[in-house]
């Protein structure tokens, strides 16, 4: 039999090292260590929900709102032309806002003198009078009627991602041995910094 230039590799260990016996089985690995981890779950008490409502709007309140204005657009095309430009020309002024508040960040105007939730709640109530106006306020009412529970719904419901450790404390009692810390903490400035260097 040819060997195309290969040759056997000479094994290092000698053969009188320790016979394997006849009731051998090679070591399966632990198959546990795949878990699956569901987003959505019940709160166990009330004010667990009001905690997660209020993370969660913290977190996807951009995209709730967006799922409330996609309804709305939707709803509006059909029958209320002039209603759907005015929704627009609102989404547009509200962007716009959002967008030179990110542009300067450190503008004493714009973050100090300013607050920015009155005047996104300036713009949500002319955006609605502008709807009442407009003959499409049924459209408004109806959509914040069906979508608003749906949001509602995930914001109790939707556990989340959230980035934790577990933290053992030596001292202290049974109860205390084992507690969630987040991974990162806020500062004063409002910069994220690491668990461990607080």
């Amino acid at each position: 039999m040819a060997n195309y230039g290969t040759t056997q590799r000479v094994a290092t260990s000698s053969s009188n090292s320790s016979p394997k016996p006849e009731n051998y089985e090679p070591k399966v690995p632990n198959e546990n260590h795949f878990k699956i981890f569901c987003p959505f779950s019940i709160p166990l008490t009330s004010e667990s929900a009001a905690v997660r409502i209020i993370r969660n709007f913290a977190t996807y309140g951009l995209y709730y709102t967006h799922f409330v204005w996609i309804i709305l657009f939707i709803t509006l095309i059909p029958a209320r032309k002039v209603s759907l430009i005015l929704l627009v020309i609102m989404t547009y002024v509200t962007s716009l806002f959002l967008l030179i508040l990110r542009t300067w960040p450190n503008s004493f105007l714009l973050h100090k003198i300013i607050n920015k939730w009155f005047v996104l709640a300036v713009i949500a109530v002319a955006t609605a009078v502008q709807l009442v106006l407009t003959d499409a306020g049924i459209h408004l009412a109806v959509t914040l009627a069906c979508s608003m529970p749906l949001v509602l719904v995930h914001a109790v419901l939707w556990v989340g991602f959230y980035g934790s450790e577990v933290v053992n404390y030596d001292a202290g009692s049974a109860s205390a041995s084992r507690e969630s810390a987040p991974l990162f903490v806020v500062n004063e400035s409002g910069d994220k910094v690491s668990n461990d260097a607080v």
